[in-house]
């Protein structure tokens, strides 16, 4: 983490990105839905994202440390949409924004056209997404474009914010405290809604984010 927030900054700066937001795997953190340990997901470690005026020429990956071994950086061009901005819990001093993110890649199921996809999860989604979890931040990356070669193929990349008492806590994390019934019922929408344009999930990490700071 320590690389990412530091001298990647520097890097990241030099070669043209006006935003950044970094995204780092927290131990230990799950949410109270996290898939079963040895589930065969890829682990997501930590995500970094930048703000510039083109992709074309950016060479933003020569920014980036050195992945270890089994690991890998993979890179996508982005169009962002943010239907729930974060107004209540700035970032620190340091960037970091209080609570953790939930980061979610999704893929297209064969069987929904684009069109069908995407108007199955930004049409219909969204409202459910907002109106039944503790969320404080909701952003939708569609993907443009894969920017590295290899890269697996992406839908777009969903990034949600929640209060720290979410990752211990259905009830927090479903908006429902001290209602069993509401809880019930969210967790079902959300189920119902998310089954309409996803087949599983292909990763899913609990992050913390750095707004980092100009």
């Amino acid at each position: 983490m320590e690389s990412l927030l530091g001298p990647t900054v520097s890097r990241l700066r030099a070669l043209g990105a006006r935003g950044i937001q970094i995204n780092v795997t927290t131990p230990g953190m799950a949410s109270p839905f996290a898939p079963p340990a040895g589930d065969g997901l890829p682990a997501l470690v930590a995500a970094v994202w930048t703000w510039v005026d083109t992709s074309e020429g950016a060479n933003l990956g020569e920014a980036l440390p050195e992945a270890g071994d089994g690991a890998g950086w993979h890179g996508y061009l982005v169009c962002e949409s943010e239907p729930l901005a974060n107004t209540a819990h700035p970032p620190g001093p340091d960037g970091r924004v209080p609570g953790f993110a939930q980061l979610v890649p999704l893929v297209r199921p064969a069987r929904l056209t684009w069109e069908e996809w995407r108007q199955a999860w930004q049409g219909g989604h969204t409202s459910v997404a907002i109106g039944t979890q503790s969320s404080f931040r909701y952003v939708q990356n569609v993907v443009v474009r894969p920017l590295v070669a290899g890269a697996p193929v992406l839908a777009a990349v969903v990034e949600e914010c929640f209060p720290i008492e979410a990752a211990s806590d259905m009830h927090v994390f479903f908006d429902a405290v001290g209602d069993d019934a509401k809880l019930a019922r969210n967790m079902t929408a959300m189920s119902q809604s998310c089954d309409r344009f996803m087949d599983g999930l292909t990763a899913i990490a609990w992050t913390a984010e750095y707004l980092i700071p100009d």
